[in-house]
């Protein structure tokens, strides 16, 4: 993702990344373990991506990744828990930016930094977080895994809005609706930076479509 979990251990989609900085805590074969699990996870991606979802084997990823098929399956059952390890990944960058972020930003700001801070992560190069992202956003068999990501992103970004609202009865409502609108934002924005084919930057369109969304509702 070599060196891999037993099988009494649980699926990777339930078990969350590692932060790089706690990764000095960690023994060296647990460290091990975690750099095959990432090498496993980006090397079917990237395989997923190139061929598409429904016409890559299990046997094809598995001899992308160097390994058996009975050891593939017994840390992904199916191939759609290979992108759900993906997208946990992405949900725990961003949760982590979230718990970090700063008390004196404005609340958009606070959604943007936290869903700008992702970007990077996505893959090694951009044409390859584009082909990723495509993956996810236009596989029918992965939109169950797309609306859970998405669902996951909503609920940090809510909780931590809270703390820059004012008190109210409508705090917790309006923390969901700002999340929500912050969501719809990102996902304008992926579908704008598909349809460019990644000419321009993701970050760069994401700014623009929350200016453009601060516009609106001003207007």
């Amino acid at each position: 993702m070599g060196v891999f979990l037993s099988v009494s251990t649980p699926p990777l989609r339930a078990r969350r990344a590692v932060p790089a900085d706690d990764r000095g805590n960690l023994s060296r074969r647990e460290a091990r373990r975690l750099e095959t699990q990432e090498a496993l996870i980006e090397a079917a991606m990237r395989l997923l991506s190139e061929k598409g979802f429904e016409e890559t084997t299990v046997d094809e990823i598995a001899a992308a990744a160097g390994i058996s098929r009975r050891t593939l399956f017994r840390h992904f059952p199916t191939k759609a828990d290979i992108v759900t390890a993906w997208t946990q990944k992405m949900t725990d960058i961003l949760t982590s930016h979230v718990d970090e972020g700063r008390p004196d930003l404005c609340v958009q700001d606070v959604i943007c930094a936290a869903l700008e801070a992702v970007v990077p992560h996505m893959a090694k190069t951009r044409a390859e977080a584009l082909a990723f992202v495509r993956l996810i956003e236009r596989t029918p068999g992965l939109r169950s895994v797309s609306l859970q990501k998405y669902a996951q992103w909503e609920e940090s970004l809510a909780s931590v809005i809270l703390d820059h609202l004012p008190l109210s009865d409508d705090r917790p409502l309006a923390a969901r609706v700002a999340a929500r609108s912050g969501i719809a934002a990102f996902r304008t924005a992926v579908d704008e930076w598909i349809r460019v084919k990644g000419r321009i930057g993701l970050v760069s369109i994401l700014r623009h479509v929350f200016a453009l969304q601060r516009d609106c509702f001003r207007s």
